[in-house]
């Protein structure tokens, strides 16, 4: 299970495509979030996809993609990125994809409410990436018995009543939407119907035991829905929970090892606390350029305060994997913080008390860093010793040939790289 402990973005695309490469993984298992995931693998020749739906071992022929009922579909934005994973050589992604009926179905309707309402912000935005996740869950929640859902494609006339319904409440509190006809969007579904399999929760106990699989997370701890820094947080648990729920109704509790990621360096994409951001860093990300929703991509200095919290949050790892070594190899004057000035530590809260987390975010947003005296001589061991869990796998460029495990734990079984 490989999850992020930062704010996203810290790398898990490229742990998962290493662990498929160098192991007969069977299915890497989408367990959160939905169409606004972006992560980038880069390949040894040069071929890039950002993956958001798809799993992000889908380079190497054979591994499947599993969306569980964790997952808000878009099956829109599905096919835009099966056609750009052909073009990059991988002609036969739909084939490889199951998906659970049960899962939330993002539409057109869910994506111009939530562009709606984020501009509607203006200055207070959130950092919504105005893909409508957000949206599908929320309206999912206020009516579950009516919210569009994956296996509602392959009913026609249920779609259309419930495609309608949707379309009139979010019209009836919003104004007019930028979404097409009902009647436009039919078809498109209809046709994701016929040609991906759709299964139900039973399906994933089998894929366990037939080999290996992989539980990618999206987005990352400190964005958690219940224990983020709200309001700058996402509609989606980003803990190990969801894996674990899965695991457990497969009669696999507790089987898995879990694996957090980090960067060298504290990101985030928009708005939100930050407490070690340093724009004399000058630092960029080919992959996470500034957008007209989530705003620009922030770089800090290693904070290990926050990730200590989302490690408590997340209730511990057995590794770490620690990427982006190639900044601290070059010499930057990167820092770990340890502390925040009258801080030592943040303490998780009881899941659903937004009001002590916003409190939270208010003072994260006073806070002051205090960083060590210079560059640690061993991030591996620095990262070990003040979060107290080992670096397991360290990254030093974008691709799976860049990655090198640390302990017998994430060590390859089978000799060289696939793929």
């Amino acid at each position: 299970m490989v999850v992020d402990l930062g704010y996203g973005d810290a790398g898990k695309g490229t742990v998962v495509d290493w662990l498929c490469a160098t192991r007969p993984v069977h299915t890497v298992v989408r367990f959160n979030g939905g169409a606004q995931a972006a992560h980038n693998v880069v390949l040894r020749d040069g071929r890039h996809h950002t993956y958001a739906q798809f799993g992000a071992g889908t380079f190497h022929p054979g591994v499947r993609t599993h969306l569980s009922r964790h997952v808000v579909v878009d099956p829109l934005a599905l096919a835009t990125e099966a056609d750009h994973l052909a073009t990059v050589g991988v002609p036969d992604a739909l084939d490889r994809l199951t998906v659970d009926g049960e899962a939330l179905l993002a539409t057109p309707y869910h994506r111009a409410a939530n562009r709606a309402r984020e501009t509607a912000r203006g200055a207070d935005r959130h950092g919504s990436c105005g893909q409508g996740v957000g949206e599908t869950v929320a309206y999912g929640l206020a009516h579950p018995d009516e919210a569009p859902r994956v296996a509602d494609c392959r009913h026609p006339e249920v779609l259309r009543r419930r495609l309608t319904a949707l379309r009139d409440r979010l019209t009836a509190e919003l104004g007019p939407l930028d979404a097409p006809p009902v009647a436009d969007c039919l078809p498109a579904y209809r046709a994701f119907a016929e040609r991906v399999a759709i299964v139900d929760r039973t399906w994933l106990a089998g894929a366990l035991r037939a080999g290996p699989c992989v539980f990618e997370g999206a987005q990352g701890v400190l964005l958690d829905e219940w224990h983020g820094f709200h309001p700058y947080t996402t509609w989606s648990t980003t803990t190990f929970a969801n894996a674990e729920s899965l695991l457990t109704d497969a009669g696999l509790a507790g089987a898995a090892t879990r694996i957090g990621v980090l960067r060298t360096v504290t990101t985030r994409h928009g708005p939100g606390p930050l407490v070690t951001e340093d724009p004399g860093l000058a630092l960029t990300d080919p992959h996470n350029p500034t957008n007209p929703w989530q705003g620009r991509f922030r770089f800090g200095h290693f904070d290990a305060v926050a990730h200590a919290y989302a490690l408590a949050v997340a209730g511990g790892v057995d590794g770490l994997a620690l990427t982006h070594l190639d900044l601290a190899e070059r010499g930057l004057d990167l820092r770990v913080c340890r502390r925040y000035q009258g801080l030592d530590r943040l303490l998780p809260g009881p899941p659903g008390d937004l009001d002590r987390q916003a409190a939270l975010t208010a003072r994260l947003l006073r806070a002051r860093p205090v960083y060590d005296d210079g560059p640690p001589a061993d991030w591996p061991q620095a990262v070990a010793e003040v979060l107290g869990a080992p670096v397991v796998l360290t990254s030093h460029g974008p691709t799976a040939q860049d990655k090198r495990p640390r302990a017998a734990l994430l060590a390859p079984p089978v000799a060289g790289l696939r793929g």
